[in-house]
């Protein structure tokens, strides 16, 4: 694309998560970002035209009519569509950005990776959380070498009741591939392993439970979909100890519904300092200790600012189909790395031993 030239972008799903992205960008064209929303796609009449009345937007029933009118797509469909999607946009010679996970499964998520690799668009995958100002700010604080090495990462992603629509495809193991483990326990494994620069894992420990969602007396406080017709058949929490080859590790505990309160943090231990993040409240501790005038605890609580992480997300994805380069973040081998652990745990789940991932993860370089 020329310089200053406008992305214009389409959307494939248009759900709740496309409307969502669809306001991010609007957002960015009214701050001055050269982009606009120029078409949705959705099998559902229904959702076509409800997307095209709010947007003003033309919306079609078939990708391919959709593929005509833009330079970039967001796929924001159930995880079982990804593949076909992201393929077929690829294939057209458009970019993609499309919503974690890569996939409902491994093997779709390798075929993903497989001809994001050989196709001359690029494809990002959407773990938005990287993009949060005090994700960003640790991150900056790490490569810089603060915390010397860090070892382990608690990573906890806690709904006290926030099971997304009963019988939705969110929670139909054949639409989804998993339940809460692969719908928030992906950001959770993402954020851990991105901030420990993606070590390799050679080993996966872990248990799913499935306790809330099938309980009739279950009651909604919060949610994301809308009730639906179908059956619940994947997990509502999931636990698991992630070890790496340089002996770091990651505890993970992430539930749709627990009976305890609600937590969305990341604590740190580094041989020089730590940290505790939490990404719902916002904020970043840095734990340290000194010997100056004494010995000492020495914390330091960050404050950032800036935009929402989904908007910087998006304005990253634009600026980079623009400039026809792939963003050099979010990859969909970093995406397929975390697909393969989230699919260890499953197994490790069915099996009650251990998984050996020494041939399974690893991370290829970005081109």
């Amino acid at each position: 694309m020329h310089e200053g030239e406008t992305v214009r972008i389409g959307i494939v799903g248009l759900g709740g998560i496309a409307r969502h992205h669809a306001d991010q960008f609007a957002a960015l064209r009214d701050e001055g970002v050269p982009v606009a929303l120029a078409g949705g796609m959705d099998i559902a009449t229904e959702a076509r035209a409800s997307f095209g009345e709010t947007y003003g937007v033309q919306t079609f029933a078939e990708a391919d009519a959709l593929y005509e009118h833009v330079d970039a797509v967001v796929v924001t469909t159930p995880n079982c569509f990804h593949e076909e999607y992201v393929v077929s946009a690829l294939d057209a010679g458009l970019d993609v950005l499309v919503e974690k996970p890569l996939a409902h499964t491994v093997e779709s998520a390798e075929r993903i990776a497989a001809t994001a690799r050989a196709a001359d668009g690029f494809c990002m995958v959407g773990f938005h959380n990287r993009f949060a100002p005090e994700v960003r700010t640790l991150k900056a604080h790490l490569d810089e070498g603060r915390f010397g090495d860090v070892y382990h990462v608690d990573a906890n992603y806690i709904r006290r009741r926030g099971v997304p629509g009963r019988g939705s495809w969110f929670t139909d193991a054949d639409a989804a591939g998993g339940g809460a483990l692969i719908d928030i326990g992906a950001h959770a494994i993402d954020l851990a392993l991105y901030l420990m620069d993606f070590p390799e894992v050679v080993e996966v420990a872990g248990t799913t439970r499935s306790t809330f969602g099938g309980r009739e007396e279950y009651t909604y406080l919060e949610m994301w979909g809308e009730d639906g017709d179908g059956e619940f058949t994947v997990d509502d929490s999931a636990h698991a100890l992630i070890r790496c080859a340089g002996g770091e590790t990651i505890a993970l505990e992430t539930s749709w519904a627990a009976n305890r309160p609600p937590e969305t943090s990341y604590v740190l231990q580094g041989t020089d300092a730590g940290a505790e993040l939490d990404r719902k409240a916002e904020s970043l501790e840095i734990y340290e200790v000194e010997d100056v005038g004494g010995p000492q605890f020495a914390d330091t609580s960050v404050r950032t600012d800036g935009e929402p992480a989904h908007r910087t997300e998006g304005r990253r994805f634009v600026e980079a189909v623009a400039a026809g380069d792939p963003p050099g973040t979010n990859t969909v081998d970093e995406a397929l790395a975390v697909q393969r652990v989230m699919a260890a745990i499953y197994e490790a789940a069915d099996s009650g031993a251990a998984v050996d991932m020494t041939d399974e993860f690893a991370v290829e370089a970005d081109d």
